[in-house]
């Protein structure tokens, strides 16, 4: 008989919770033990016997929603943004403290995305450009997005490991916000534009060529795959995982 994991969602009313709990709903190895919105109260997830917490809120909740599953012995998997440098120091400090626990912070779900961040990271190093594009529905109350945010620090580890210097850029004068926002040297541009979900491209640019890897989500159920698989992994990656890359052989 399969093993059943026991799985709470955090931010079941929301459009991304509400895909999550059905997909949870709908996988024979999981158990759907609670979906609670914004006002119910965490310690449901005890009564529950939640062994899993999947965090699908906002990011003023996320950290007190995270702490409170770890300091009751329950892995997290976490979908919002809003985990800054500061924010994961805390979590691995607590995490130090429970090194059985596991924590996925993932800022995209979706597989293709996850392996063009990652494609992207690794020919970044053989282009001279190179610009990041990231478009999202217009209620998205964060940009640059964490997914374009993750994908360039990426981009700019493996480019300071190889001694890329940075994109050559002869702007003097510009309106602000032109050139989008700098993440670790990598210019990022938002576009907020009804009709779409999440979609990300990232420009390289060498003498006479130009590669184009693009990715998209039109619908959210494309994030569910990931998210299923960060609930079955959780718990053989104790401690601090940022990004479900972490999770993946990418062999690369």
């Amino acid at each position: 008989m399969t093993e059943q994991l026991s799985v709470a969602v955090l931010g079941a009313s929301g459009r991304m919770g509400a895909e999550a709990v059905k997909a949870i709903d709908a996988a024979a190895d999981l158990t759907l033990v609670a979906a609670l919105g914004r006002n119910d109260s965490l310690d449901f997830l005890v009564s529950s016997g939640a062994q899993i917490v999947v965090d699908l809120t906002v990011p003023e909740s996320t950290e007190a929603n995270v702490r409170f599953a770890v300091e009751h012995g329950m892995h997290a998997v976490v979908g919002t943004t809003g985990w800054d440098a500061g924010r994961l120091a805390g979590l691995q400090a607590l995490l130090a403290d429970r090194p059985e626990v596991g924590v996925l912070i993932a800022p995209n779900f979706a597989l293709g995305s996850v392996l063009a961040s990652a494609f992207a990271a690794k020919a970044s190093k053989y282009f001279e450009s190179v610009e990041i594009i990231e478009l999202h529905h217009p209620d998205k109350v964060d940009a640059p997005s964490g997914t374009a945010v993750r994908t360039a620090q990426l981009i700019s580890a493996e480019r300071s490991d190889a001694g890329v210097p940075s994109s050559p850029d002869a702007t003097t004068s510009e309106l602000a916000g032109a050139r989008g926002t700098d993440v670790d040297g990598i210019r990022v541009h938002s576009v907020r534009l009804a009709g779409l979900v999440a979609h990300q491209e990232v420009l390289l640019g060498g003498p006479g060529e130009q590669l184009t890897i693009r990715h998209d989500s039109f619908d959210r159920a494309s994030f569910m795959p990931g998210v299923l698989l960060g609930i079955r992994n959780v718990a053989a990656h104790p401690g601090l995982t940022v990004g479900l890359d972490g999770y993946l052989d990418l062999g690369l």
